[in-house]
């Protein structure tokens, strides 16, 4: 088995890592955090099931991680993808797992966001020989795909010599993401949730020569979580996808490095098929969403007094203990952790970290 050294990875150390994926036929999980408190249960949640991880944000995200009341939008969305950064960089190796920190669906509107964070990775690789994060998505699906790979190749060139990949997606995910994207429209015809293999090995051919690229390609799955029989997922594609690949590329099977969006609410079956095609990602946001949200709800359920009086109305006793922010907080966190041990499991990482002190 490989190894390579804990803490956030990028250039050779990345690359094993996909390898490493593909190789054991697992995947990571990807999952969208907004502050401190949704980053330190994903890495106590890779740390304590002995594999490493996918933290990642989304534009919004990025920006709720700055805060809410810095005026400035753009710079708030560049600061605290920053921050965020910053803060797993310094405690990722204390968890003793290896990260592969990224960046969330960005269309065309903000390109400009991940030009400035590329800028703030070239002068990190300028004073230390490592970028701030590992890759970045540029999500142009909605855009003629002529535009979407021209685009793409002159970002992946940027990326290419900081050691950094680059996220694409053919086809169309459905569901929104922080402004990207659109509602699902239920009975509506959405045929353009499947990509072409056709269309994934084009891509391949443009991009692979200049760096590392992964694929999101569509094969019906949505962002959130809908009622059953809403989405029909068809992980065939992708199986398809890398047959198409690797009749060119002649390097053995699986040559495609491919991304599962919208994870959450996925059955097993599914999980487990696009696994074996070569999916080495899995976004889950919604229910670690909901996760949090069930942690911190229970809390206030149980101790209702608590977060209406600081004393308690009927016995006069102080209630301080329970309104505490690191209790509530931290039962948001371990509900977390709960739902991504399943994650692991599922997805086949668990026990499967090669990071090494």
């Amino acid at each position: 088995m490989p190894s390579i050294s804990p803490g956030v990875v990028s250039g050779a150390d990345y690359r094993t890592l996909l390898d490493a994926c593909r190789d054991g036929g697992y995947a990571l999980p990807a999952v969208n955090v907004v502050g401190t408190n949704s980053v330190n249960a994903v890495l106590e949640a890779a740390a304590r099931n002995g594999s490493d991880v996918i933290i990642q944000a989304s534009n919004g995200g990025a920006r709720f991680f700055a805060g809410e009341g810095l005026p400035d939008a753009h710079r708030a969305r560049v600061l605290g993808a920053a921050s965020l950064a910053r803060h797993v960089h310094l405690l990722a190796k204390e968890y003793g797992i290896a990260v592969i920190l990224h960046t969330d669906h960005a269309d065309r509107k903000l390109v400009p966001w991940l030009d400035d964070l590329i800028s703030l990775s070239e002068d990190e690789f300028a004073a230390t020989g490592r970028p701030l994060f590992t890759s970045h998505m540029l999500d142009l699906s909605a855009e003629p795909i002529e535009k979407n790979l021209e685009t793409s190749a002159e970002m992946l060139k940027r990326l290419a010599p900081l050691g950094m990949g680059l996220e694409i997606e053919l086809g169309v995910t459905g569901g929104e993401e922080d402004g990207v994207g659109h509602d699902l429209e239920e009975g509506a015809d959405n045929a353009h949730l499947y990509t072409q293999p056709e269309d994934v090995l084009r891509a391949w051919e443009l991009l692979a020569p200049l760096g590392t690229v992964s694929i999101a390609a569509s094969f019906g799955n949505v962002h959130g979580v809908y009622k059953p029989g809403n989405v029909k997922l068809r992980p065939e594609i992708l199986l398809a996808s890398q047959q198409a690949v690797a009749a060119v590329a002649k390097t053995g099977p699986k040559p495609l490095s491919l991304v599962f969006h919208g994870g959450s609410g996925s059955e097993v079956a599914d999980i487990e098929a696009a696994v074996s095609y070569g999916v080495f990602k899995m976004n889950i946001d919604t229910d670690v969403q909901f996760a949090f949200a069930e942690g911190v709800g229970a809390r206030v359920f149980e101790n209702p007094e608590a977060f209406r009086h600081q004393i308690d109305p009927t016995s006069g006793k102080p209630l301080k203990s329970l309104y505490d922010p690191r209790k509530w907080l931290r039962a948001g966190e371990k509900s977390i952790i709960q739902r991504l041990d399943e994650a692991f499991e599922t997805l086949g990482a668990k026990g499967r970290s090669i990071a090494k002190p």
